[in-house]
């Protein structure tokens, strides 16, 4: 199911009377089969092509991807996310799709401009995602609250999150989780500031704002309403989660169905939207993949092709119905809420209304690793929040003035 890593002569255009070959480089085996049933009918359609699709795991996509783009041996058509996308289209590793017939209003428009660098489209919107709070029904009974739901406050999430941790069993209320677009990008924006300006040059964090929606989650570590950074850097939390020995767990919309159907929780799963916090909004982050065709692809029209098919209405709707993604093209994503039976899928498509889109530069790659570094280092008590924070816009205003 999982094709061969190496790609030398993926794009390859077959004998005279043989076949086309066209890869496709994605990064979630959970998606390969509904991606597979896709890549058949757009075979349907057109006869003389074969899609072969490559998974590569994420934390090695990017430097495979940028290996072999490099070597000339890259995909056809490969996922692209927002962090890497303008790094990409501006080195002119990807073709425009402007000639292709994709209509920008099938697609959200915070998609559509996502993957528009200088004026083109770049990239074929696939899916989006927002954040919302995963819940354990069964350790809020027990520890006599109600359910989490629409209206409820930053007070009420850290009140849940300390009356249902017991650290002497094993039982946390949540995880300070040190993952950006999960965790304190959420309560950054609901403290009302941000994470980077909108024109992408200068760093939010050396503001009260800023330090307000990370303190938020250096607090619940601290007064034991969630593990500890190392014990989170051991056990990854959705798993504790999974597992019933966690109240709420802050995770996309990519996770609904692997916690849907977890066996320890799937009679007592429910999902909440986001707390509203002191700005008045339950802001979450919304991101979401593309579908990109190489500029250096020797099917380049076919590989064009390809992606716009794998975007379009027909594999969007192949998609929803496996409940993996929320699809990006409008008017699929009912489907992949109806298939979600065991909670109340609907607040994902909502947060959207209210969301923000995830923060990035042209070379976001470049200031992210620095970020994630003085964050754990506050959750880890080894350096105070407003000097931390004040540290990291430091280095990361150098890093965007050389982009």
């Amino acid at each position: 199911m999982v094709a061969a890593l190496a790609l030398a002569g993926c794009s390859s255009g077959g004998g005279q009377d043989g076949p086309t070959t066209l890869n496709y480089t994605i990064w979630d085996q959970n998606q390969e089969p509904a991606l597979r049933e896709a890549a058949d009918e757009f075979e349907n359609q057109n006869p003389n092509v074969d899609v072969e699709i490559t998974v590569i795991p994420s934390k090695d996509y990017w430097t495979k991807i940028q290996t072999q783009m490099s070597a000339g041996t890259g995909p056809d058509v490969f996922w692209v996310n927002g962090p890497n996308f303008q790094l990409y289209a501006s080195n002119g590793q990807l073709a425009p799709l402007d000639d292709t017939g994709i209509e920008a209003g099938d697609y959200p428009e915070s998609l559509i401009d996502l993957y528009t660098y200088d004026g083109s489209l770049f990239g074929a919107p696939k899916d989006f995602d927002t954040i919302g709070v995963y819940y354990n029904k069964a350790l809020f009974d027990a520890a006599g609250l109600e359910y989490p739901a629409a209206g409820w406050t930053w007070a009420d999430f850290q009140n849940a999150a300390q009356k249902i941790s017991d650290p002497a069993n094993g039982v946390y209320g949540t995880a300070a989780a040190p993952y950006g677009q999960m965790t304190y990008y959420n309560t950054i924006l609901q403290a009302g500031g941000e994470i980077i300006s909108e024109d992408g040059t200068t760093s939010g964090y050396d503001t009260p704002e800023a330090a307000e929606g990370v303190q938020f989650w250096a607090d619940l570590i601290e007064n034991g309403s969630s593990p500890t950074l190392q014990q989170i850097t051991d056990t990854w939390p959705g798993d504790t989660f999974s597992s019933g020995k966690m109240g709420m767990f802050l995770d996309g919309s990519w996770a609904a169905g692997t916690y849907s159907s977890a066996e320890a929780i799937a009679d007592v799963i429910g999902v909440a939207p986001l707390p509203i916090g002191p700005s008045g909004e339950n802001t979450s982050v919304v991101h979401g993949l593309a579908n990109a065709a190489s500029a250096k692809s020797e099917n380049l029209e076919m590989a064009k092709k390809l992606a716009v098919f794998l975007s379009g209405e027909e594999a969007a709707g192949i998609q929803a119905k496996t409940a993996t993604v929320i699809p990006a093209f409008n008017g699929t994503q009912q489907a992949w809420v109806d298939a979600l039976t065991a909670i109340d899928a609907q607040i994902f498509l909502d947060a959207v209304e209210t969301g923000a889109p995830l923060p990035i530069s042209k070379n976001t790659t470049a200031w992210v690793p620095v970020e994630e570094d003085y964050i754990k280092q506050i959750l880890s008590g080894q350096i105070d929040t407003e000097t931390g924070l004040k540290d990291l816009a430091g280095e990361m205003n150098d890093l965007l003035a050389e982009e």
